[in-house]
């Protein structure tokens, strides 16, 4: 089964950065593929390669993982832009894109899950 994935909660606010992460390794782990991760609203500040918390678990290094196991992560260029997420604060497997993103990954998957508010 193809398994889209939105995350649209920021880092260290809620669980759903660490929801989707185990959801996503899950699936994986049952032979599921997952389409693609959008992260939208405060979920684009999970992109942000300078979250490094001490002692905390790492929220973009989880993201960044999936992203290198060929997992397409998106973070919404718009949203970033509304945030100040600049292109060179982004992690080297997240890529910012538009809303199509976001479609596509839809399109393409079986089930589709949102993580956040």
């Amino acid at each position: 089964m193809k398994i889209g994935v939105l995350i649209m909660e920021g880092p260290y606010q809620h669980q759903a950065v660490d929801s989707a992460y185990h959801f996503a390794k899950a699936a994986l782990a049952r032979g599921h593929e997952i389409a693609g991760i959008f992260l939208y609203t405060d979920g684009v500040n999970n992109a942000n390669k300078f979250i490094r918390p001490p002692g905390e678990r790492n929220v973009n290094g989880m993201l960044d993982e999936l992203g290198a196991l060929g997992i397409p992560v998106i973070a919404c260029s718009a949203c970033a832009r509304f945030r100040g997420l600049q292109k060179d604060m982004v992690s080297a497997n997240i890529r910012a894109s538009g809303l199509g993103s976001l479609a596509e990954f839809i399109t393409a998957a079986d089930r589709f899950v949102t993580f956040g508010d």
